[in-house]
């Protein structure tokens, strides 16, 4: 029974996309501004509703770096961020709200899927795709409890250009934690398996590492 919920590269690379998309919003928040084609790989993975695999969620492996670097830090305590550890918890507690509610998770499979056609027609990082998953957050997740807070520098939270890419990854961010929990993924296991998962999420990085020199 306790095999089924150990620690395995899956679940760790859910979280690494979970970490991810929170530690994008948070650098937004701060500084107005992230890794363009980082952001790009987080919102992609929104897209991909029937991946047939975990991997495929995120493309590949290498798309999650950044995701599996701060994984490692939250987990060795190292270099911990506070905030993005508590934005990441708040978003599991989010997910499962939205699991409670059938009906708001239908508007927002058909929102996504609406989205989709514009990115077609302007691309995964234009403009008009990250307003429209901006938009989309606000209408469905924001109305549920939890809410996300995210605090930041005040002058770039009142951009409404940054706004809208924190909310854009901050469904990412869901987007990982429903899949953290469709392959197992309970929050208890990051303190039961804590050092586990840093082992394994220090395989993953450096084999996408070697992957991509």
């Amino acid at each position: 029974m306790f095999e089924s919920f150990a620690m395995n590269e899956e679940r760790v690379l859910a979280l690494a996309g979970l970490y991810q998309a929170c530690a994008l919003a948070q650098q937004l928040a701060n500084e107005g501004r992230c890794d363009e084609g980082v952001m790009e790989a987080s919102v992609a993975s929104v897209f991909r509703i029937d991946a047939p695999s975990v991997v495929g969620v995120y493309g590949e492996i290498s798309n999650v770096r950044t995701g599996l670097r701060n994984l490692i830090a939250q987990l060795d305590e190292s270099d911990r961020d506070m905030a993005v550890t508590r934005m990441a918890v708040t978003v599991m507690r989010l997910e499962r709200s939205l699991s409670g509610r059938p009906e708001l998770l239908e508007q927002l499979q058909q929102g996504i899927v609406a989205a989709q056609r514009q990115v077609v027609h302007f691309g995964p990082d234009s403009v008009q795709v990250t307003s429209r998953l901006a938009e989309l957050y606000a209408s469905t997740l924001s109305t549920l409890r939890p809410r996300v807070m995210v605090s930041g520098n005040p002058q770039q939270l009142q951009q409404p250009a940054v706004v809208e890419k924190v909310r854009a990854n901050l469904l990412a961010a869901v987007r990982s934690a429903v899949l953290w929990r469709q392959i197992g993924g309970r929050q208890w296991q990051l303190l039961l398996y804590r050092r586990q998962c840093s082992m394994l999420a220090r395989g993953l990085l450096t084999g996408a590492t070697l992957d991509h020199r």
